[in-house]
């Protein structure tokens, strides 16, 4: 007989609210901001008042759970979704603070009219209008209905006493509304519960594995809510630097830890080349250490399941978060994060326009904390290392689909046969002669300029110092950190007007060359012939109006910079397809080299 994997039933606004209070609903104690506005909060009143449905929550049973009053949870059910709808209702109903954006306690107080029926974020017309009750915890937190109808008749006179109570009486009401709850079963697994929970909408969001994620990890006492934090207050702050005198002052508690010391040099980090979420911080740790690549098979080690008998015991969880604590301090560490960030761009990734696979990034993190535990490996070599398997990913599109089961088998030889090793065996199956000379060139066959290929050819300039297509001295590096263009090689306009209407070919990324703009202008819709033969004009004389190289030979440069065929001059639109072909080897070639050099 198949294990009924959840239970749906109906519980009361009032009695929900009780279950919180005492814990047999166990809300992790999160701390993170409240995301909803008042307006939410406003409809969600709004709702139950006239008996709309609000969605579900959902709990599921947490083996060695640790409560907000101390406890571990036995039977009590853990609150995994529908905490900003608790929130609401303890805010607006029982009169009790959140925490907003700025980590600061504050009321989120909701007005109603009674005559109209209808709901508001207070104001101060509002309050000071007695048409409204200014806020309707002050209802159901009061000394009962006949004497908050008198009180309010006498503010209001002409008002229909019968509407009045009538009305009054049904905002009580809420209190008996039913909200749906979706109780998991028990004994489910973790992956099956994580399965359930990334399948459920929450008005139409997918809920991520990550935010399972951390809502276990914050089950864990005042520990695991410091450990949540510390993933928050990271994530935040590397976005918004800005916020940390806010975390200071709002959350005194975790600004007395260590976990906020070691976080507190993001208040001046200015750097955002990598700006990791929650998810990525998780999954980086679960891969630093777990070696494990899905949120849940996290999840699964904080609960205590053994991988190999995938039985629960209860002792391995306080090592299972040892093991997340050390590797969330190694992620967070301002050395091993800045110099994480030197080796991604010293391979020319420089801007994060430029790194398109966030999955790539996290892995190679992972790796280079993983390799700083390598006791005879040197600096240089961990970089060399880091560099060239975050590149061979970007050209491989190793992290790309099913990645995580890909993310724990590369650990997994990592640590069997050693990191240079199998680096090794990866590039000999995935970068041999036909992949540089026939799958490269394919992939450099698309019209996106975020393409990985197009992104690696771009790096691989950046690291070469080569020069904006037709420029003197501004590279590629400083293109990208100031202005430069995108341009045509063969212009656009010029090929639409003899007839090359197919966006794959005249929008083809072979087509493409990074310039200045003033350059980008003066080319204009000249076809190769006509704008380098300007160029060659103005060689020996004073008023270079396209550029400024000043010989066939700094031209015959600037093309191989650029992987451009040095008989670009000759190309029409009879040669065009010819000419994308030809590029496509040159730009794979400089890519090679360029990853050969690493």
């Amino acid at each position: 007989m198949q294990l009924a994997q959840y239970e749906v039933k109906q519980l009361a606004v009032d009695q929900l609210l009780t279950y919180v209070r005492t814990e047999t609903i166990a809300i992790p104690e999160l701390q993170r901001p409240f995301v909803w506005d008042s307006v939410k909060v406003r409809d969600l009143m709004d709702s139950l008042y006239k008996g709309y449905p609000v969605g579900y929550l959902i709990t599921w049973q947490s083996i060695g759970a640790h409560l907000k009053g101390g406890g571990v949870a036995a039977h009590q059910q853990i609150l995994i979704d529908g905490q900003q709808r608790i929130t609401a209702l303890r805010a607006a109903v029982a009169g009790l603070p959140v925490i907003n954006k700025r980590y600061k306690q504050v009321r989120i107080t909701i007005a109603f009219n009674p005559i109209a029926e209808e709901f508001a974020t207070v104001t101060p017309f509002i309050r000071r209008n007695p048409a409204w009750i200014p806020d309707i915890s002050e209802v159901f937190t009061g000394g009962g209905l006949l004497s908050f109808v008198r009180t309010y008749l006498d503010k209001n006179p002409d008002a229909d006493a019968s509407v009045v109570e009538s009305n009054v009486e049904r905002l009580l009401s809420v209190r008996n509304a039913q909200i749906g709850i979706i109780a998991l079963n028990d004994e489910l697994d973790v992956e099956t519960v994580s399965e359930i929970f990334i399948r459920i909408n929450s008005k139409g969001v997918p809920l991520s594995s990550a935010d399972f994620a951390m809502s276990k990890i914050a089950t864990f006492g005042a520990r695991g809510r410091d450990l949540r934090k510390l993933i928050d207050y990271f994530c935040h702050l590397a976005v918004a630097p800005h916020a940390y005198s806010d975390i200071a002052e709002n959350d005194e508690e975790f600004a007395s830890t260590d976990f906020m010391r070691s976080i507190a040099w993001l208040k001046d980090d200015s750097e955002d080349l990598y700006d990791p979420g929650y998810s990525d911080m998780i999954r980086v740790a679960g891969l630093v250490g777990f070696s494990r690549g899905k949120a849940s098979s996290i999840v699964s080690e904080l609960s205590g399941r053994d991988p190999e008998t995938r039985r629960v015991d209860e002792a391995r969880i306080p090592i299972a978060y040892d093991k997340l604590e050390s590797a969330l301090s190694q992620m967070v560490k301002k050395y091993n994060f800045e110099n994480f960030i030197m080796t991604i761009k010293s391979a020319g990734f420089i801007e994060s326009s430029m790194l398109g696979s966030k999955n790539a990034l996290n892995f190679a993190y992972a790796l280079y904390l993983r390799l700083r535990n390598e006791p005879n490996m040197s600096e240089g070599e961990r970089k060399r290392i880091v560099r060239r398997w975050f590149v061979m990913s970007m050209l491989t599109g190793r992290h790309s689909g099913s990645f995580e089961s890909t993310w724990e088998q590369d650990m997994r030889r990592i640590s069997q046969v050693g990191p240079a090793a199998y680096l090794k065996q990866v590039e000999d199956a995935e970068l041999g002669d036909s992949f540089w000379e026939v799958g490269l060139p394919s992939a450099l066959e698309t019209v996106s300029a975020n393409s990985p290929s197009f992104q690696l050819f771009l790096a691989s300039q950046v690291v070469a110092g080569a020069r904006g297509f037709l420029s003197k001295s501004i590279t590629i590096g400083t293109m990208h950190q100031q202005s430069g263009d995108i341009h045509h090689v063969v212009p656009k306009n010029y090929l639409q007007a003899n007839g090359v209407n197919d966006r794959s070919l005249y929008n083809q990324v072979a087509n493409f060359a990074l310039t200045e703009t003033a350059i980008n202008i003066a080319i204009s819709n000249k076809p190769p012939q006509e704008y380098l033969g300007i160029v060659r004009s103005q060689f020996g004389e004073g008023d270079l109006r396209l550029g400024e190289l000043n010989s066939s030979e700094d031209l015959r440069r600037n093309l191989d910079e650029n992987a451009l065929p040095l008989n670009l001059e000759d190309v029409t639109v009879e040669t065009y397809e010819k000419f994308l072909v030809a590029r496509r080897q040159l730009m794979a070639k400089k890519i090679q080299e360029y990853y050969e050099a690493l």
